[in-house]
């Protein structure tokens, strides 16, 4: 398999799914706003979108979208546990929340990314943003991973949106379950691995 990459964007859930996983695999960055990769190559003859993750398994097909592609990942590794079995209601659970994430909090990042957008309409979406995050921050006072004791491919993607954090400051005030998620996910050899691997740490 070949993950093709930018360093901190949402790619870096599916790496930390892989490496969970124990699936080899090599990995292509990806220049976001050239959309290059490879030196110079076109990046939009992988991905018409120009955006990653993309997935291209060694049949040649390539997978996008973060969500199919985390639970593509958990399904090459049972063994793993890091999704529910296809067609149980725990797998819905899981795909609510992956679409959760998608929709409600990765897209609430887009417009304070967007240098275009002006201080007011940054401030709405930050707002919209932080009550969105209060939804699994209240889940998380519950339990240990968001969705269970169990790791899933979840905690991964929800895991890469906090830490934009990072990249534009986020208070998210008394939402301390979160804080005590991202310690916990900073304490997993996978993560550390695949924070290392994009030079997200030294």
């Amino acid at each position: 398999m070949k993950l093709y990459f930018a360093p901190g964007a949402c790619s870096l859930a599916v790496r930390i799914a892989l490496l969970e996983a124990g699936i080899p695999f090599t990995s292509t960055q990806v220049d976001l706003m050239a959309k290059t990769y490879d030196n110079g190559a076109d990046y939009r003859a992988v991905n018409a979108q120009g955006s990653v993750p993309v997935l291209e398994l060694d049949n040649g097909e390539r997978v996008t979208e973060v969500a199919a592609i985390l639970q593509y990942v958990a399904d090459q590794a049972p063994a793993a546990a890091l999704a529910p079995a296809q067609g149980s209601f725990a797998r819905v659970r899981l795909q609510e929340t992956l679409n959760f994430i998608a929709s409600e909090i990765h897209k609430g990042w887009s417009p304070r990314f967007n240098p275009t957008f002006d201080d007011a309409t940054k401030a709405f979406f930050t707002e919209r943003l932080v009550s969105k995050y209060a939804v699994l921050n209240a889940r998380l006072d519950k339990t240990t991973w968001v969705n269970g004791e169990t790791f899933s491919v979840a905690d991964a993607y929800l895991f890469v949106t906090l830490l934009w954090r990072n990249f534009i400051p986020t208070e998210l005030p008394g939402q301390t379950a979160l804080d005590a998620f991202m310690q916990r996910m900073m304490a997993r050899p996978a993560v550390q691995q695949a924070l290392a691997a994009e030079g997200l740490v030294k």
